[in-house]
């Protein structure tokens, strides 16, 4: 949804519900409480006056036309429209799914505009930001094309994982707090063989958080991390690899927990190392026969957040 339908249409439930408006029916208010620019706002009144739930009065002002009487509707709660942020999220999935292919694959706008119903030029910005972060490329005149990843890579990037996630514990000691973990350790219960296991994902951005360093937090959050832990979650979808890693952030939060630094220090750079012969299963997976050892690859947001 875009966003004057979602302003026009929040506004017409709220009128229709006969409550009280967020705001003063005013350009500048309503810009405000949605957090957008005039534009959006004054089309978004425009079709409210021409559906009879506004009306125009002398000197510009706008007022709600009174709802006969009548028992009130229930007030329906209209979602907003996703943010850049989300498809970003989104088109990171799109990447990863299209660079496991044996081939480069071009990504082209107005089919993924047409998939999603949004404007081009929602999927075009978005894109940009991916390119910008070195995940795709984009081809004058051409379009984009996903950015093969390489086994080296892979390696790469754990690499800087291990050692800004060791920075961070390191940085976070004096803030880890038992109570905060606790409710980590039951989100990774320990399970018989062959029955569902669950992992909660959160130790990561806790002790990331924890740690107080705005350049390892802004490394975590930019879009590489993202894509490979869309990349793992693709590639880790049993439930034996699944309790394998549970496994192993219970080892890590219960170190934490009993204050065993050294300890905890060695299961998180067991856990992050364990990942990488999972990612590698699946570069080589989608690799043609003889092929090099570049290869596409992609990531995605995590369940419960944060990284695997």
């Amino acid at each position: 949804m875009e966003l004057t339908s979602y302003i026009a249409e929040d506004l017409r439930a709220r009128i229709a519900a006969g409550g009280e408006l967020p705001c003063k029916v005013t350009l500048p208010a309503l810009a405000k409480h949605y957090g957008v620019s005039l534009t959006p706002v004054r089309s978004a009144i425009a079709r409210l006056v021409a559906g009879a739930c506004l009306e125009r009065l002398p000197g510009g002002r706008v007022s709600v036309i009174p709802v006969k009487r009548r028992a009130p509707r229930r007030a329906i709660r209209i979602a907003p429209p996703p943010t850049a942020p989300d498809w970003d999220r989104l088109l990171i999935q799109e990447v990863m799914l299209a660079s496991l292919r044996r081939e480069p694959v071009p990504l082209r706008e107005e089919a993924l505009a047409r998939k999603h119903g949004v404007g081009r030029s929602v999927i075009r910005q978005s894109l940009g930001r991916l390119a910008g972060a070195g995940l795709i490329e984009h081809l004058p005149r051409r379009g984009w094309r996903v950015r093969s990843i390489r086994e080296d890579d892979l390696t790469a990037y754990l690499e800087v994982r291990e050692v800004l996630e060791l920075k961070a514990l390191g940085l976070a000691r004096p803030h880890i707090r038992t109570a905060d973990l606790l409710p980590m350790l039951a989100g990774n219960p320990a399970v018989a063989h062959g029955r569902p296991a669950h992992l909660d994902n959160r130790l990561h951005d806790y002790l990331i958080e924890k740690s107080g360093n705005r350049y390892i937090q802004i490394f975590f959050r930019q879009h590489i991390a993202a894509y490979f832990t869309a990349a793992f979650d693709h590639a880790a979808p049993e439930a034996h690899v699944v309790a394998e890693m549970a496994a192993q952030h219970r080892a890590i939060l219960e170190a934490l927990i009993a204050r065993q630094w050294a300890r905890a220090r060695e299961t998180l750079v067991e856990h992050i190392r364990a990942q990488k012969p999972v990612l590698l299963r699946i570069l080589r997976a989608s690799r043609p026969t003889g092929a090099t050892s570049s290869m596409p690859v992609t990531r995605r947001e995590d369940k419960e957040g944060g990284l695997p």
